[in-house]
């Protein structure tokens, strides 16, 4: 094999190879003789057709087949000759391949992973949040909770904001019905905004049996084009109304927590714990977003091609089988690769960052950290023990946490370099409470 390599551009390689056909024909005979011991020719006995008639039928295909492994295997020795770290695929060009000329030649052109040269971090401000939890914040959690598990209970008062109710009604434009304008029986819930702001209006003060009609006009960007901007007139009729009551905070309610002996103090210290961890692991997120940042505006890095377009590729393969869980057909919704474009390449651009500080510092995960972080994710559960056996039950399981626990000692050396000013953040902030 003669292997020969011209830089095309900063990242840019094309490698020329050249190898000996004789090598190639050889394997292409013994491959052509090993399938006449089993090929099936109409007219001929298994194992008995003439290497002929073999070649006749199946000698391009196989051919191709090992001038593809020859391609595979040389592209790899030379690449590991030259010490070249390849980004993506090669585009593989076939220049000879001509029995005369005894030899097959090829070219692949491909790029190469770029030097990455880190950045000064020492100018780099890492803001830590600083959250107390007190008894006032453990009080809005159990609150929170109590809403998450609100009842409803029929009440005879007229209905209000808040309120779950059961209706009736019918909806014309100049006197005749329209696509959707009509239902029976439907349940709402008032205050939410899932209704146009003037009918919700007229239902609201309506008790059970209460009935109603009136004009509404609906908005000119309504999302029905057919009655977008146009007079209805619609009558209502409720048939229930139903007032939110919240659970309160006793053995039952601890019980919907999952404590199974009702205990309401046992209920409080765990709810704590659960908040406590939450508040850690958004502080946490906070921190490593910070870090991220600040390892990419520090850093010059020019970014392969090939690396975007998997990239790419990743990203949108993704949303579909996303999309398609949810029910939706994705050959009727375009993914334009452009909308994928900016998010690939600052996962390209970090990824190779993240790998470099790692190579560089000695930062791979150790088993003690895999296995640490896997325990305190199975303190949040019931069984814990078994939590932990089903991380270690699958590789690509383990695989998760150890990228999770590599990511950790990158922040952790970065936080080392940058200057890390604490900053206490109210809890509804970090919560996102309000948004």
């Amino acid at each position: 094999m003669q292997a020969s390599l011209e830089t095309i551009s900063s990242l840019e390689r094309r490698l020329s190879v050249t190898l000996p056909l004789e090598e190639v024909n050889a394997e292409v005979e013994t491959r052509l003789r090993r399938l006449a011991r089993t090929a099936k020719v109409h007219g001929f006995r298994p194992g008995k057709v003439p290497l002929r008639i073999v070649e006749q039928q199946y000698g391009g295909q196989v051919r191709q087949e090992v001038l593809g492994a020859a391609v595979q295997k040389s592209f790899g020795d030379a690449v590991r000759e030259k010490n070249l770290r390849v980004a993506g695929y090669p585009q593989i060009e076939v220049k000879s391949a001509d029995d005369q000329a005894g030899q097959f030649e090829y070219t692949a052109t491909f790029e190469v992973y770029p030097d990455v040269g880190i950045g000064d971090l020492g100018k780099a401000v890492i803001e830590r949040p600083r959250v107390d939890i007190g008894d006032a914040e453990l009080e809005r959690t159990i609150d929170i909770l109590r809403k998450q598990r609100t009842g409803y209970e029929p009440v005879e008062r007229a209905a209000q904001s808040g309120d779950q109710v059961r209706l009736d009604y019918s909806g014309s434009i100049d006197g005749t019905a329209f696509e959707g304008g009509s239902g029976q029986g439907v349940q709402v819930q008032l205050g939410e905004g899932r209704l146009l702001p003037d009918f919700e209006t007229n239902v609201i003060g309506l008790g059970a049996g209460a009935s109603k009609t009136f004009d509404l006009k609906f908005p000119d960007d309504y999302h029905g084009k057919e009655v977008a901007g146009k007079l209805a007139q619609f009558t209502v009729t409720v048939t229930e109304v139903k007032a939110p009551r919240l659970p309160e905070v006793d053995a039952e309610f601890a019980r919907a927590l999952g404590v199974e002996s009702g205990d309401v103090a046992k209920m409080r210290e765990e709810v704590r714990a659960n908040l406590e961890r939450e508040v850690k692991r958004r502080a946490e997120a906070r921190v490593k977003e910070q870090v991220m940042k600040a390892l990419i505006d520090t850093t010059t890095i020019e970014l392969p091609k090939a690396l975007i377009e998997l990239e790419v590729e990743r990203l949108a393969h993704n949303m579909r089988r996303d999309l398609e869980a949810r029910g939706l057909k994705t050959d009727k919704i375009p993914l334009p690769e452009e909308a994928f474009q900016d998010e690939a390449k600052r996962r390209v651009q970090l990824g190779l960052i993240v790998a470099e500080v790692v190579r560089k510092n000695g930062l791979e995960a150790k088993t003690d950290q895999i296995k640490q972080v896997i325990e305190e994710f199975s303190r949040s559960y019931e069984k814990p023990d078994e939590v932990v056996r089903w991380y270690y039950q699958q590789p690509e399981r383990l695989r998760e946490v150890e990228s999770m626990v590599l990511e950790d000692n990158v922040v952790q050396w970065v936080l080392g370099q940058a200057r890390v000013e604490e900053k206490v953040v109210p809890f509804e902030e970090l919560m996102g409470e309000g948004k």
